[in-house]
């Protein structure tokens, strides 16, 4: 792949997901968000990576591990299978295909994402942070609801 290209496949990196992960654009979709992020990846711009994880799951992300895949694996190819962009007002999923190297085999990563507008800004929800939340605790995206009201549903 040329240096000049997206790792997401939308064109050119400097054009495409750089602004986000520089901070001088925002994703305007949750689609745009998991691209951005597959590019981060590839990339290795692990502090993006962390910052577009819902707020309150950044500090139980295991960054080490994050910045190990990420090195560890040459990024081939995204895959975006479905975009659904209206779960509800705040909430959206994005099925995707993330075809990687790991240095013996080539392997595709298939997920079904869910993702929250907050402030103006989508996030992950991270299905994998071990965190110790209950129903009536103030939601981890930060929306002041109760985490059951809100983005429970969708891990």
């Amino acid at each position: 792949m040329s240096e000049s290209l997206c790792p997401c496949g939308q064109g050119e990196y400097v054009l495409c997901c750089q602004p986000l992960h520089s901070g001088k654009a925002l994703a305007q979709s949750a689609a745009q968000l998991m691209r951005s992020r597959y590019s981060a990846f590839a990339k290795q711009e692990i502090e993006y990576i962390v910052q577009t994880t819902a707020a309150g799951q950044q500090k139980a992300l295991d960054v080490p591990a994050i910045a190990a895949w990420s090195k560890g694996n040459q990024w081939l190819q995204l895959e975006v299978v479905q975009a659904n962009e209206k779960l509800d007002k705040t909430h959206a999923q994005v099925e995707f295909k993330a075809h990687y190297h790991d240095g013996k085999q080539t392997h595709v990563h298939h997920e079904i994402s869910h993702f929250v507008k907050q402030n103006g800004r989508w996030y992950f929800l991270d299905p994998t942070t071990d965190m110790q939340i209950t129903m009536k605790q103030p939601c981890i995206c930060g929306s002041m609801k109760k985490f059951k009201q809100c983005c429970a549903q969708f891990l």
